[in-house]
């Protein structure tokens, strides 16, 4: 069976999570088919390519002859952030300016708890050891105070060299204002160790706040060797293997660039994956329920969960974030998709305290050896295990089939791990764990709703990734959300969202003025070099003339003001530089954000930037998934335990064979070769005319 092709090359999407990679293919002609297969967390693109082999499969063919109408390969990975947290990132160096050599120790000055004096530190993200003071001073206009040490400079580079050092990150104090010395130093570094990546910080991240410069280069700069091996490898087995097509990886601000481009500044890659669900919950939510103000989008994974708050169709984002933790952790300098995650996913493994108190979590059984149910070693009983003893999974079903559960196993596991620490039977404290997996997951959504004084029964939840369904309609209703939608593609929603996203890449530069002395020439000169940076990347990316877009933003504050907000200003350069428009942009959205302004204060304007994107769909809506997978499977009823009706039978339906536009109520079991849903009496639900299935918990 040869695939279809008329209209254009297939598109792939691909999202290599710490247990399964999801792939997810466009043909072309409004038809998505999705697949999944094992993370192979030593090799990442054996999962990518054992996925792709089956989607080549299912139609009959060869990987090469399947590849080979492919168009576009689009791929996310969490390779980069699973590499700061294991500490398997490159020996890296860390240059600064003289007097400033604990900037990566004492951070901002903040602390989880601000008044634990007892906590130490955190460890700076390169140790003393490896940092260099370079003497040389800028001033905050730019005026050269004490001349760049040239001799210093290089005399830290040999040391660097005898160090066995494979990366060089520099920040030096005001480069983004002057970076004479930073360019000097890097002509240095390129001259005498001309085969290791060096990453200036006043090119990487022209940001305001030092810390923030100087963590970004850290990271970046430690990355750069382990993802240029790893993409350089996709890249070459996607090709041998027979794509001729273009190979994009996603980004952490939710857009994609070219694998070269992201190699060069792989930071980027952070928190990559994550970052697209919200698209793709906002364009399920706009298609299904157009009327909901807000969309809680959760991605329920093999190890995280994942959630985020979409405002209409505004994408959240954050100024700050952080790997390993706020305070604790390192910082990456870069706004980003706002996604916040707590280790509560599918293979969560529960444990119970020495107090008695069960936790499910953050530890995870991963994707090797996996749940005690796969049979492949692991001895700890997951949430995997508990919705298989309580029925909710099919054993000899899951993953369509291809991966067989044994339920022995599983409930050896949480009879030793939950049940007997607890003194309850089996099938009671697998619920207990299902239930603490489900208030964990509550707690993370309070947070982003509550905590922003949302309250989320005003929201539609949008339940992704393949163990969504197995308590999204518990966690709907602990949540009194009215509407619950788990997408044909949700147990590759980020896949999926990645499907949707645009070429997208942002530039920034440092200009301080402010609204009482306004520097009009000298902020038109900085928009017009943004813009032309932006152009740039349109041409060299092949966007035709007028197929891309363009806006403009500040980062501004109220005169004494501690911290800037960021404000957009659309896509008319004319408004950037006009400090009647930035000024009346300000205001509203100071208002917006605090509700309260100040329009006869002054306004202090930091740092600008310019976004480019462009659609890389030619405006094709995305399809809906191909319905064929599970047709074979017919309707019965299963035995299953729920919290208030304990033993029931449960209708087992076909996801496939389900009519849309038809009402139905639980108890029943929705199944798909991807995702189980478990729905209780007390919920209702029908599949769209979409292919979706809605939910009313």
């Amino acid at each position: 069976m040869e695939v279809e092709n008329t209209n254009s090359g297939l598109r792939f999407a691909c999202d290599t999570g710490g247990t399964f990679t999801d792939l997810v293919v466009e043909d072309g002609t409004g038809g998505v088919e999705m697949f999944k297969a094992p993370t192979t967390p030593s090799d990442p693109v054996d999962g990518v390519l054992a996925s792709l082999e089956l989607a080549a499969e299912k139609h009959d063919l060869q990987l090469p002859e399947y590849l080979a109408q492919g168009e576009v390969f689009i791929h996310g990975t969490t390779h980069a952030i699973n590499a700061i947290l294991t500490g398997n990132t490159a020996r890296t160096a860390f240059l600064t300016t003289a007097g400033h050599p604990d900037v990566l120790l004492l951070r901002e000055g903040s602390r989880p708890r601000a008044f634990d004096h007892s906590a130490e530190y955190p460890q700076p993200y390169v140790p003393r050891a490896l940092t260099f003071e370079i003497p040389g001073r800028f001033d905050a206009q730019g005026a050269e105070l004490e001349p760049l040490e040239e001799d210093v400079a290089r005399a830290a580079v040999q040391r660097i060299a005898d160090l066995n050092v494979e990366a060089v990150s520099v920040c030096l104090l005001w480069s983004i204002v002057n970076p004479a010395h930073e360019l000097r130093v890097g002509e240095i570094l390129a001259a005498e160790l001309p085969d290791v990546p060096v990453t200036l910080s006043h090119e990487l991240n022209p940001s305001w706040r030092e810390y923030r410069r100087a963590s970004s280069a850290a990271i970046d700069a430690s990355l750069k060797p382990l993802m240029a091996r790893y993409l350089g490898g996709l890249t070459d087995r996607l090709a041998e293997a027979g794509f001729t097509g273009r190979v994009l990886c996603l980004t952490s601000q939710g857009g994609m660039v070219d694998a070269e481009a992201l190699a060069q500044t792989p930071i980027h890659a952070v928190n990559s994956g994550p970052a697209l669900a919200p698209i793709a919950g906002a364009h399920y939510n706009r298609i299904e329920d157009g009327t909901t103000e807000y969309a809680i989008v959760a991605d329920t994974g093999g190890t995280p969960y994942d959630v985020s708050l979409v405002r209409g169709e505004t994408i959240p984002w954050t100024r700050e974030t952080w790997v390993g933790g706020a305070y604790k952790g390192h910082m990456t300098g870069f706004p980003s998709v706002d996604v916040r995650s707590i280790g509560a996913g599918g293979g969560s493994i529960a444990w119970v305290d020495p107090g008695g108190v069960l936790h499910v979590g953050p530890k995870s059984a991963g994707a090797d050896p996996g749940p005690a149910c796969y049979g492949r070693g692991g001895a700890h009983a997951s949430v995997t295990d508990a919705s298989l003893v309580l029925g909710h999974l099919d054993a000899s079903y899951f993953l369509g089939g291809a991966l067989a559960l044994d339920e022995e196993k599983a409930r050896a596991a949480l009879l030793a791990d939950v049940a007997e620490p607890l003194g309850l039977e089996v099938e009671p404290a697998a619920w207990a764990v299902i239930d603490v997996a489900t208030e964990s997951m509550v707690q993370a959504i309070l947070a982003i709703t509550v905590n922003q004084g949302i309250d989320p029964a005003r929201a539609t939840l949008i339940g992704g990734g393949g163990a969504a369904g197995l308590n999204s309609v518990f966690i709907a209703r602990r949540l009194r959300c009215q509407r619950l939608i788990i997408p044909d593609t949700g147990a590759a929603l980020s896949a999926a969202g990645a499907l949707m996203s645009s070429l997208t890449v942002e530039h920034r530069a440092v200009n301080f003025t402010t609204t009482t002395n306004f520097d009009a020439p000298g902020v038109a000169t900085t928009i017009a070099g943004l813009q032309a940076r932006c152009d740039s990347f349109l041409r060299d990316a092949g966007v035709a003339d007028g197929d891309g877009e363009i806006t403009f933003g500040v980062e501004a504050r109220y005169e004494n003001q501690a911290w800037e907000i960021p404000v957009e200003l659309g896509s008319d350069a004319s408004t950037a530089t006009s400090m009647e428009a930035v000024a009346e942009r300000f205001h509203k959205t100071h208002r917006d954000v605090f509700a309260i302004d100040d329009p006869h204060s002054a306004i202090e304007l930091v740092s600008w930037w310019a976004r480019a994107s462009a659609d890389t769909r030619d405006g094709t809506p995305f399809g809906r998934l191909h319905e064929t997978s599970g047709t074979t499977l017919e309707s019965t009823t299963r035995r299953v335990y729920l919290p208030t009706e304990a033993n029931v039978d449960a209708d087992v339906i076909p996801w496939a064979t389900l009519e849309s536009g038809k009402p139905r109520n639980g108890p029943a079991i929705v199944e798909s070769p991807f995702t189980t849903v478990v729905l209780d009496s007390a919920s209702s639900f029908e599949k769209t005319t979409s292919g979706n299935l809605v939910i009313h918990p």
